[in-house]
């Protein structure tokens, strides 16, 4: 008796992004990912169950990845501005290849309530605690911003950036953040 195939999730979910990625959130079907990886829609079915527990699993396995450098900065104690800067310092030392796949999921994906809720209250919690109230408050809050709208534009590839101009951008951002106007 043959032993069955085992289906590696993590490599249903290379594909599943690249799909994304290079087609189009409307492209990511079962179907699609079970010929993209030569399996049967059953196998698909098997390991992840519906499309939305796909998409699910790849916003958890960019989270994950996300959370690990995040928290290598920060720290497990970390405040309101120390968040910040980890968050700014995370997003700098992006990766190309992930980066651009996570934000190409976002993306096509916002339009599901259910991703769209989660990815704002994602933003919500790495913004709590920061008293805007004060000068040092509102100079964060709009580092965190430019820093995601630099993120956004870079890899989703409307303003794409050479990395040493990437890196000037977040010397201006981090700028911000000390009351100065960046390296310029």
């Amino acid at each position: 008796m043959a032993r069955p195939r085992s289906i590696d999730r993590d490599k249903l979910l290379d594909a599943a992004e690249e799909i994304v990625h290079r087609q189009g959130a409307a492209a990511l079907t079962i179907d699609a990912l079970a010929r993209a990886c030569g399996i049967t829609k059953g196998g698909v079915q098997y390991a992840f169950g519906t499309k939305d527990d796909i998409i699910d699993a790849m916003f958890a396995r960019w989270g994950r990845d996300y959370d690990a450098k995040f928290a290598a900065i920060a720290g497990s104690a970390a405040d309101a501005m120390q968040r910040i800067r980890a968050h700014l310092a995370a997003t700098r030392e992006a990766d190309e290849v992930s980066m651009t796949k996570a934000a190409s999921l976002m993306a096509g994906l916002m339009q599901t309530p259910e991703h769209l809720a989660s990815t704002q209250e994602w933003y919500r919690d790495r913004l709590a605690g920061l008293d805007t109230g004060s000068v040092e408050g509102r100079r964060a809050r709009l580092a965190f911003l430019a820093a995601e709208g630099a993120f956004l534009l870079h890899f989703l590839r409307f303003m794409p950036l050479e990395d040493a101009e990437w890196q000037a951008v977040f010397e201006d951002i981090a700028g911000l953040l000390e009351g100065g106007e960046g390296s310029g």
